[in-house]
């Protein structure tokens, strides 16, 4: 424990002394060649980037392609650009080196080498190292999902022991085997200062620091599409992603989500297209970018996406088409939709003329005035940015307002008329009945009496005789006499007749 705090003290120290050597370095005198812009950024790619008019850049490889180079290693320089290759200019450290013209040579001397061509201008800086202890990183551009090592190289004439990497002054994780440490798959926070520190046979060795920038495989990605579609609309999702312009594109699989479930590929177009969403559909949505290795995975931002339905099946309450008040009674009507996206907009219509917003139509007491067909229009405006407008009608509703007293008059007027009927019709039966009884009546006084049967055998006949007498006092004077009844019965089986006497003892 006290040998590792003893190595980290001298560690802190031999940084301290690097930082103050590397701030004091020199940035180029007039004679030097135009530098690459931002050459840190670039500096294990070995070439500049397009400038911004395009042009293309003057490159300088190396061989072995490791950076920086080492001198007991036998090093090539070859320089790239626009134009003859024998119009190469080369620098060492700043300034005019040699008289080779030629594009390639051996280096045989540490520094700092450059080249320039007339068509493409200068190259971005190279050192070429003789130090005991170098960190070396490949000569390439480093991309996401890479797989790169670091390698610490002690010169050949000494021995080492216990190498240690230190990304930015800390532990840069990874995989450590001897003197090499492994950063696979390489991402984007392996961007950084790096240097090795080892053992060798004098003592503590620190190397210069080396920066390691690692380049994005391809953007975040963005997804893009109409937040607010309408019912029965197509939608048509976008996931957009720039691959690096720094290597060939490989192929880049994408992965659509709603709510968090897959929706849509692995697949190499960008586009999810749905004809026509419904509520359903509604979510955030989100995609996925990976390589085709799936070493590099990125997700974009959500996009909530809100199907919104337009308007439709607008109703009027109470119900009925027909709708009869009476003077001084409260209405109201109300206006509602079966389906339709907030915010829904209620308009009052009486015959065709606007009369009221909102949904509630509160008519209060009612007089004859109000009186007129009633319809409710409802509308709500969908799209992005609201430019489509939708419209359900509902149907007339009539509204009949009658007086109060007129409807009593009309009332008695109705029950008078209908009393007036029913008597005139109970008199007009009982006239009937009348006629029909005098004649039958006529007719049977105008027919003559029939006959009287002939009498039955021991059928008793009698008659009621009143006799009169003629008085002297006048001719015309009579006196009714006492009255006789002769009885008779009809003969017998036997022939004989007998003889009845009346109530008065009399014998006929």
């Amino acid at each position: 424990m006290a040998g590792d705090t003893g190595m980290a003290g001298k560690v802190a120290l031999l940084l301290w002394a690097h930082t103050l050597g590397l701030a004091g370095e020199s940035s180029g005198d007039a004679m030097s060649p135009p530098r690459c812009p931002q050459p840190h950024a670039m500096a294990l790619a070995g070439w500049c980037p397009l400038s911004p008019a395009g042009a293309q850049t003057t490159q300088l490889l190396v061989e072995p392609p490791w950076r920086p180079a080492v001198l007991w290693d036998q090093v090539t320089l070859t320089c790239q650009g626009s134009g003859t290759t024998g119009d190469t200019t080369w620098y060492k450290d700043g300034q005019r080196w040699g008289q080779n013209r030629s594009d390639r040579f051996t280096v045989t001397e540490s520094g700092t080498y450059t080249c320039d061509r007339p068509g493409s201008g200068s190259s971005p800086a190279l050192r070429v190292m003789n130090d005991r202890l170098v960190l070396q990183v490949p000569a390439q551009t480093l991309l996401e999902g890479d797989t790169v090592k670091l390698r610490c190289r002690v010169r050949q004439d000494m021995s080492f022991s216990r190498v240690r990497f230190y990304q930015d002054r800390k532990d840069p994780g990874g995989f450590l085997t001897g003197t090499e440490l492994s950063l696979s798959p390489l991402q984007l926070n392996h961007s950084g200062r790096y240097h090795c520190v080892a053992f060798v046979s004098f003592g503590l060795s620190l190397s210069t620091p080396v920066t390691v920038t690692v380049h994005e495989l391809f953007t975040v990605p963005v997804l893009e599409g109409p937040p607010e579609p309408i019912e029965g609309s197509p939608l048509n999702l976008s996931c957009l992603s720039t691959p690096s312009p720094l290597r060939p594109p490989a192929p880049l699989l994408h992965l659509f989500y709603r709510d968090g479930q897959l929706v849509g590929g692995p697949q190499v177009s960008p586009q999810l297209l749905m004809p026509a969403v419904g509520v359903s559909n509604s979510g955030n949505y989100s995609c996925q970018v990976h390589s085709e290795e799936g070493t590099v995975r990125k997700s974009s931002a959500r996009l909530h996406v809100t199907v919104h339905m337009p308007v439709a099946n607008a109703t009027i309450t109470p119900g009925p088409l027909s709708h009869q008040v009476h003077a001084g009674d409260p209405v109201t009507l109300r206006c509602s939709v079966q389906v339709g996206s907030a915010p829904v907009n209620f308009t009052w219509l009486r015959d065709g003329q606007v009369v009221a917003q909102g949904p509630i139509l509160d008519l209060g007491n009612v007089s004859v005035g109000h009186s007129g067909t009633y319809q409710c229009m409802a509308t709500n405006q969908l799209g992005q940015d609201g430019h489509r407008v939708f419209r359900a009608l509902s149907h007339e509703l009539v509204l009949e307002v009658t007086p109060r007293g007129h409807w009593s008059r009309a009332v008695a007027t109705g029950v008078g008329v209908s009393l007036l009927f029913l008597v005139l019709l109970v008199g007009a039966a009982a006239a009937w009945h009348r006629w029909n009884n005098m004649a039958s009546r006529k007719q049977q006084e105008r027919a003559p009496p029939d006959p009287p049967a002939p009498p039955e055998e021991g059928e008793v006949l009698y008659t009621h005789v009143v006799s009169t007498r003629q008085t002297g006092a006048s001719p015309r004077a009579t006196a009714l006499q006492d009255p006789q009844v002769t009885y008779a019965e009809l003969r017998g089986p036997h022939g004989r007749q007998r003889e009845l006497s009346d109530t008065y003892g009399n014998v006929l």
